[in-house]
């Protein structure tokens, strides 16, 4: 289903329906400020679970999650002084950011290494969608199992049909991937330059 909610000011009753969704196992495609993800609650097993199926992906390779500010990141994720400022800089904004996972994060979300890959948009869809569902939400790009990445809403629903619950239409996106930053050991890493400017590190 095609769900149109504004980009700027997302109407709260349509958050509230994508939340229903999202409670009952479902899996959406959202927009972000990068690409459209495809997602679900990160608390919910059976719908990790379809992720994978519908991304065709080995269980070995977790998937990131969207967290609502720097708090929220600080209950699932360990965040030294230093890991804290630069992400003060940083987000919201296109970065996916490297951390150790707390006990918090359910495991199949964590690496072999117990590290997570965290974003936090500046999006106010997945904003909103985190701030109503209390919960992190599951990120991976909505894209062919070659990669292409989809940048209509309408695409996605096409391509995905009945694999997905809810397919949120928010307007265009750059359809450029995050930069991934590792603040692991107090030691900035780039491993991904894209949208977001890693100059400064």
């Amino acid at each position: 289903m095609l769900l149109e909610i504004n980009p700027v000011n997302p109407q709260p009753r349509k958050i509230a329906q994508v939340i229903d969704v999202l409670r009952s196992g479902g899996v959406i495609a959202y927009p972000t400020d990068t690409m459209y993800g495809i997602g679900c609650d990160i608390m919910n097993k059976k719908a990790i679970e379809r992720v994978y199926q519908i991304k065709q992906w080995p269980k070995t390779k977790p998937f990131s999650f969207i967290c609502s500010d720097l708090k929220n990141i600080s209950q699932y994720a360990k965040v030294s002084n230093y890991a804290y400022k630069t992400m003060r800089r940083l987000l919201p904004g296109p970065y996916t950011i490297i951390l150790e996972g707390s006990h918090q994060v359910p495991k199949m979300m964590l690496t072999k290494r117990k590290t997570a890959g965290i974003r936090v948009p500046d999006n106010p869809i997945c904003m909103a969608l985190i701030s109503a569902l209390g919960n992190p939400i599951l990120s991976t790009s909505a894209s062919t199992r070659g990669g292409e990445a989809f940048a209509e809403p309408w695409l996605i629903e096409d391509h995905f049909g009945k694999l997905l619950d809810i397919v949120i239409d928010g307007g265009p996106v750059p359809g450029i991937p995050s930069s991934v930053i590792s603040l692991i050991g107090d030691e900035p890493e780039v491993l991904r330059e894209a949208l977001g400017d890693v100059s400064s590190l």
